[in-house]
């Protein structure tokens, strides 16, 4: 029995919040590693639907969660979230949630300065506007402020000056008046006491429950195709999304971890801009887009809709040394007379079997696409393969052949109960 990690396999989106939500009940610790509240899960528990940004899914049902080091925070977003779990019945408490205290902040500022370069860029990445780049670009110049730092308020008005040498000129580049510092100082030190109570070097803690034989379940946000080296660049996020940030974004070793579990839809999404191959701009994709639901939990942002693409997904689980993958949202192709699997790309006289990292070459891809037979029954609700069409069997067999990867799970609603397990993750 060991330790999973979860990660999206496309372009985020791809229902990771169920599948960590059904994992979490047999797990004894659910650790977020990298990303900030730009990534929502959504999860829905006996008809109640949970929207999660920053907080590990596990919380919802009492497991005990950390946010890692590799996480960005914005404070308020946080405190916020509790705040919503709590009005929902849900308690967040210090013996339940642990935060790194060595996370960077995410701050006001962080979000103002990502809106002001969408605004002026000649070619916009499609951010959230949530700062999380900003942070990102002062935890690697060495100039954030982090969690411990409120702490003392030495620390902080030290760590807030360093950091406004720097966004005040920015501002004044953008035509902005300088951050009202005072304020800022004020603003965190009322929100200190509220925060440091669930801050904790998580690194000993999650290496404890390591050397116990704790089961732990490792939740990443967005897919591999945003990660900031292997993604579509420069339309990716601002971490690394891939299996890999695990060890240095929760401060545990790599070893810990011995199975991965990638995350993809029978089709394929992206919210935001970007290439995408596949995108379908017809009545299909229209009708995946309606069935599915497809709008981002945190920006609200309709996701553009395509058919599954097997390239992207099978350069995801080699890069990421995934060992299964959970097959979601199967249930919104019934009824498709026929299925498409992009099998490989072409630009111009070029032909490609993987993700070229050439951004004007990106844009040019075209699928090469192999059709398959769809099914007229229903697999809605299905929770073992006995109850799937036979069609449907055979599009997820295909779809194993063409991603070198076999599928451990299936999900055939957003209820968690409608599951089928393949290949048991903690078991393997």
């Amino acid at each position: 029995m060991g330790n999973v990690a979860v990660v999206g396999a496309q372009w985020g989106d791809e229902g990771k919040g169920k599948i960590v939500d059904w994992l979490s009940e047999r797990a004894d610790l659910v650790v977020r590693f990298q990303g900030g509240h730009n990534a929502g899960h959504t999860l829905v528990v006996d008809d109640v639907t949970y929207k999660l940004s920053l907080l590990p899914s596990g919380v919802v049902r009492g497991t005990p969660s950390i946010i890692g080091n590799g996480v960005v925070i914005d404070p308020w977003a946080l405190m916020a979230e509790i705040e919503s779990l709590r009005q929902q019945g849900i308690g967040v408490s210090t013996q339940t949630l642990s935060i790194a205290d060595n996370a960077a902040l995410i701050l006001p500022l962080h979000g103002e300065l990502d809106g002001f370069r969408e605004e002026s860029s000649g070619s916009r990445l499609g951010t959230t506007r949530r700062g999380i780049g900003p942070a990102y670009e002062d935890k690697v110049a060495r100039r954030s402020l982090r969690v411990c730092d409120l702490e003392n308020v030495a620390d902080l008005e030290r760590s807030v000056n360093t950091m406004l040498v720097h966004h005040d000129a920015l501002r004044r580049g953008h035509g902005q008046v300088p951050i009202q510092r005072q304020k800022l100082i004020d603003d965190l030190m009322k929100l200190a006491p509220e925060i440091l109570p669930y801050a904790k070097p998580v690194w000993r803690q999650l290496i404890s429950a390591w050397r116990r034989g704790d089961r732990i379940l490792f939740e990443g946000a967005q897919g591999a195709m945003l990660d900031v080296d292997h993604g579509t660049y420069p339309f990716v996020t601002s971490s690394n999304t891939l299996p890999g940030q695990i060890s240095v974004g929760s401060g545990i070793p790599a070893a810990a971890v011995s199975y991965v579990l990638g995350i993809a839809k029978a089709y394929t999404t992206r919210v935001g801009e970007g290439p995408f191959p596949t995108e379908l701009y017809d009545d299909v994709g229209s009708t995946l887009g309606e069935r599915g639901r497809e709008f981002g939990t945190v920006t609200g942002r309709r996701r553009r809709c395509g058919w599954f693409d097997a390239v992207m997904v099978r350069q995801a689980a080699k890069i990421g040394g995934i060992n299964g993958i959970a097959l979601t949202k199967l249930d919104v192709l019934d009824g498709l007379e026929s299925l498409k699997i992009c099998v490989s790309y072409r630009a111009g006289s070029d032909d490609f079997d993987y993700v070229p990292s050439v951004t004007s070459v990106q844009a040019a891809l075209e699928p090469v696409y192999e059709t398959m037979e769809g099914w007229s029954g229903n697999t809605c609700n299905a929770r073992c393969q006995e109850e799937l069409p036979d069609a449907a069997i055979s599009y997820i067999r295909r779809i194993e052949e063409l991603i070198e990867v076999p599928v451990a799970l299936i999900s055939t609603s957003p209820e968690r109960k409608d599951t089928i397990l393949v290949q048991d993750p903690f078991e393997d």
